[in-house]
């Protein structure tokens, strides 16, 4: 019977509970303020590739075939005919920081058509005015969280215009 009443007398004892609710309580707490920040930043990732689809369609499209005929120099340049390569590095200046240059896929085309689909005049080359031009940027997310496996999530966004004047 003394045996029982010592065994009793140990598991009953709260002495040092209130330590391990507090590792648990902190674990969890920690855990989903890490999971509040993953979610915010891949909701910035997604919001940025859908404002960089966009401002990239609008820096192509006022860049057409009719503008000198000279290469863009830099993403500022402004009387230029801009090239794939113009596109993408123009959305390499939008990066900004937090994500990462290097996940991020911009194509651009000139499909020689106007935006409902009908034929242009592609007297000039397929970015000739009213001609449009479709941008399409995808941005992939590592969600690298502790414990879980490593996973990737792939945003993308397009947009297309017509070629000003």
């Amino acid at each position: 019977m003394r045996v029982y009443k010592r065994l009793s007398h140990r598991f009953l004892d709260r002495h040092g509970s209130m330590l391990v609710e507090f590792s648990v309580s902190i674990t969890v707490a920690l855990a989903l303020l890490f999971w509040v920040f993953y979610a915010s930043m891949a909701l910035y990732a997604d919001h940025f590739t859908a404002n960089a689809a966009r401002a990239a369609t609008r820096y192509a499209m006022v860049r057409g075939s009719t503008w000198g005929g000279t290469t863009c120099s830099s993403a500022a340049t402004l009387e230029c005919t801009a090239t794939t390569t113009d596109v993408s590095s123009y959305v390499n200046t939008l990066v900004t920081p937090g994500l990462d240059t290097g996940a991020l896929t911009v194509t651009t085309t000139w499909p020689g058509t106007t935006p409902t689909g009908a034929a242009c005049d592609t007297t000039n080359g397929s970015n000739s005015p009213y001609c449009s031009v479709t941008v399409q940027v995808t941005y992939n997310f590592n969600l690298t969280a502790p414990i879980l496996p490593h996973q990737s999530l792939t945003f993308s966004s397009g947009a297309t215009a017509p070629i000003t004047e």
